[in-house]
């Protein structure tokens, strides 16, 4: 059978064999094996993207024929199957729950990062091998990707939480005769009002007292107070420390991928910094470095040094997860609200606000890219920041002579 006639003319054009048809799936194969000098996160990202979504609704295409709709409704299956998640977890029948046990709905933030990576791989196809003379992934419309806002924790909040938590175990234990239900379990599967959540002061504090005896007090104070992501405070050494100077250096981060670790350089440049400590914290490392000099005695000949400041009790570097298992233990036992181990260094740089900090100065500490990003995120998450800012709006209204007479505003026609 001869080919068309437009399918010739593409292929003349974009110099490719007459003879070939290239796949989809095909040339996101030979993408991924070009793609040779990016960081192993970007890598897994792209290999999952392609594995999970791309080559199972696209892969079976031929690569000059991919249109614009054949993306949307890829698309469109995928959120198709989000409603098909929804209605079997609420199904009254165990057996229809726990076919989608393990499955979790995607994201609008998923299917823009999957449409980003086929957007990537196409634009080497137009690009590089001239194998196509259009990218139908760029020009695709899709719903706007809103990044949640942080909320804070406030009493009216916790009590409602507080309510649907022990609603949900009495549920849960009903529906299992009476059998245990695991607390942690329970404790994160009970809906938020945002996926971002806060404590306030009071709360953190609440947290770090309960803390305080875990043998990794000082990492959850970092994270609680200076921002650092999971991996950089994991991934932190003893030679970046600056006790006396009371500073620290972040260089590296261990990152999870699936539940393999691995050491890598920071997300970005701006997150290659330097973090100023308080004194408070300060103490906590030493006494945190005396503890690991103990238990490094304690392990004799079995001690690795891998010259972490945090590790585990035979000196071999911390598995992430753990601390986030960790995290979640300390923080249900402490009777607080939920909230994920990275939202605590969202209320890190909430407290910085609140306290009065400059946002570049935020900025820097958390390692973001700008201030902006830094701005639009957390700003006015507590409300005091908001209630201070008005406060200090109107003041910029009295007269300098009138200061005690908050009543009395300056006349705006002298």
């Amino acid at each position: 059978m001869l080919p068309e006639v437009e399918t010739v003319r593409r292929k003349i054009k974009t110099r490719q064999d007459l003879t070939q048809d290239i796949t989809v799936a095909a040339w996101l194969e030979e993408f991924l094996m070009r793609k040779r000098k990016i960081e192993e996160t970007t890598r897994r990202s792209y290999e999952g993207h392609i594995r999970l979504y791309l080559t199972p609704y696209l892969g079976q295409l031929r690569l000059d024929q991919l249109k614009v709709s054949d993306i949307s409704l890829m698309f469109e299956q995928i959120e198709e199957f989000n409603d098909t998640i929804a209605e079997r977890r609420a199904s009254p029948d165990p057996a229809v729950r726990a076919s989608v046990k393990y499955r979790r709905p995607i994201s609008i933030t998923t299917m823009h990062n999957i449409r980003a990576t086929l957007r990537h791989a196409l634009n080497m196809a137009v690009r590089q091998d001239r194998l196509i003379d259009f990218n139908p992934a760029a020009v695709l419309e899709m719903p706007p990707k809103t990044r949640p806002k942080p909320l804070v924790w406030t009493e009216d909040r916790v009590r409602t939480w507080q309510a649907d938590f022990r609603e949900y175990r009495r549920t849960e234990k009903q529906r299992r005769s009476g059998r245990r239900v695991d607390p942690i379990d329970a404790y994160t599967s009970v809906p938020r009002p945002s996926p971002v959540m806060v404590w306030t002061p009071a709360q953190t504090r609440l947290f770090l007292e309960e803390a305080q005896r875990h043998r990794l007090f000082a990492l959850y104070r970092l994270i609680a107070l200076r921002g650092l992501r999971r991996g950089e405070a994991c991934g932190l050494r003893w030679k970046e420390v600056d006790l006396d100077g009371q500073a620290l250096t972040v260089n590296w981060q261990l990152v999870q991928l699936a539940w393999q670790v691995h050491e890598g350089t920071p997300k970005t440049d701006a997150s290659v910094r330097t973090i100023a400590l308080d004194a408070e914290t300060v103490q906590v490392l030493r006494a945190h470095r005396q503890r690991q000099l103990q238990e490094r005695l304690a392990a004799g000949s079995a001690w690795r040094d891998s010259g972490f400041v945090f590790t585990q009790p035979y000196g071999d570097r911390l598995h992430p997860q753990h601390v986030s298992d960790q995290f979640l233990w300390l923080a249900y036992l402490a009777g607080l609200p939920p909230i994920r181990l990275h939202d605590l260094r969202h209320g890190a740089a909430s407290l910085m606000l609140a306290a009065g900090v400059e946002m570049k100065v935020v900025q820097e500490t958390l390692g973001h890219t700008s201030s902006a990003f830094t701005a639009d995120t957390y700003t006015s998450v507590y409300p005091q920041v908001a209630t201070a800012a008005a406060e200090k709006t109107a003041a910029l209204l009295l007269d300098d002579e009138d200061q005690t007479q908050p009543g009395k505003l300056i006349s705006l026609r002298a």
